[in-house]
């Protein structure tokens, strides 16, 4: 195989952030709600699991030989998503983003060649993400993760719209990973506030980028969501409806909804090859690349075989597993 296998979806973690923010009274709060939001049970295995698979986060050579093992060429690198402290003032925001784009670089640095990464934007403070954004591009990485929302503000706010305008400009890579979700108790057993509620959050971002014409004002923007965009590509028929029936719904974007799915890029990972075709079918193979959220326990350990159980025709298989990946990362 020429092409290489890239997986787009693989996360970094940065104890230098943790230590940065640990005593400050927002981070005790935020652990509250996260406690609130995921219930005991969940606590009480997610300490555990990120434990173990810590040392594969934090050491390149570890992470290098997962990748063999897997048969993984290339992984873009996004920090954890529990470094983003949308919590944080200005001032501990900026102290945020700057060791978080300027670690992940250093730990891609160390095999550049194979690892590319993406740094942080603090979206509390929309003004300051642009800034982020430059700093990441400044430290040599490809763009930016972001979540599905910040306090008070969803992806269609106005305040974004630099933001936007600047990732277009200058090609900037813009990764949607949620983290947390809004639905807060009635999520809190069985681990629903991930196996539910990522999905959703997922699909409500995708949702105010498009009915707000985010996605019209700025049809250059490289955007990839994680876990293949949740919920919305399955069930995109429903705001279809909507924008071509109600007023209210209608009114934001200039197409039917369903039609900015190829506009954007999602992660192939959904669990069920069923969905993936169904994605595929939706968004196009153009648009689907590999992702296996290495290494947390909600991914998977065998991101091909994943892709393969599919059963897709071959361009469509190449395409995922590493060519879409190439053309978007702009690797040699």
């Amino acid at each position: 195989m020429t092409t290489p296998t890239v997986d787009v979806h693989a996360h970094v973690l940065l104890p230098e952030v943790d230590a940065l923010v640990a005593d400050l009274p927002g981070a005790a709060r935020a652990r509250e709600l996260d406690a609130r939001r995921n219930g005991p049970a969940a606590l009480a295995v997610n300490g555990p699991m990120v434990r173990e698979r810590a040392p594969r986060m934090t050491d390149v050579a570890l992470r290098l030989a997962a990748m063999d093992a897997q048969g993984v060429d290339v992984q873009l690198v996004s920090p954890s998503p529990s470094h983003y402290h949308y919590w944080a003032d200005e001032e501990t925001a900026e102290k945020v983003y700057r060791l978080a784009n300027e670690a992940t670089a250093a730990h891609c640095a160390q095999a550049p060649t194979r690892l590319y990464g993406l740094g942080l934007a603090p979206l509390q403070h929309p003004r300051q993400a642009v800034r982020a954004l430059r700093h990441a591009l400044d430290q040599g990485l490809r763009g930016v993760e972001i979540s599905s929302h910040a306090p008070g503000r969803e992806l269609s706010d106005p305040a974004y719209e630099s933001l936007w305008a600047l990732a277009e400009e200058t090609g900037a890579l813009l990764f949607l990973h949620p983290f947390g979700c809004t639905l807060d108790e009635r999520l809190d057993r069985w681990y629903l506030s991930n196996t539910v509620g990522q999905p959703a959050e997922n699909a409500v971002a995708l949702s105010h980028l498009i009915f707000s014409g985010v996605l019209d004002r700025h049809p250059g923007l490289r955007l990839i969501a994680a876990h293949g965009g949740g919920y919305l590509p399955t069930h995109v028929g429903r705001s279809d409806h909507a924008w071509s029936t109600r007023s209210d719904a209608g009114a934001g974007c200039a197409h039917p909804p369903s039609s900015y799915l190829r506009r954007l890029y999602f992660d192939s990972l959904v669990h069920d090859p069923r969905v993936l075709r169904a994605l595929i079918d939706a968004a196009g193979a153009d648009r689907v690349l590999l992702g296996s959220d290495f290494p947390f326990d909600m991914g998977t350990e065998d991101p091909l075989g994943a892709l393969r159980a599919a059963r897709l025709l071959d361009a469509d298989l190449e395409a995922v597993r590493g060519g879409n990946a190439v053309s978007l990362l702009r690797l040699a």
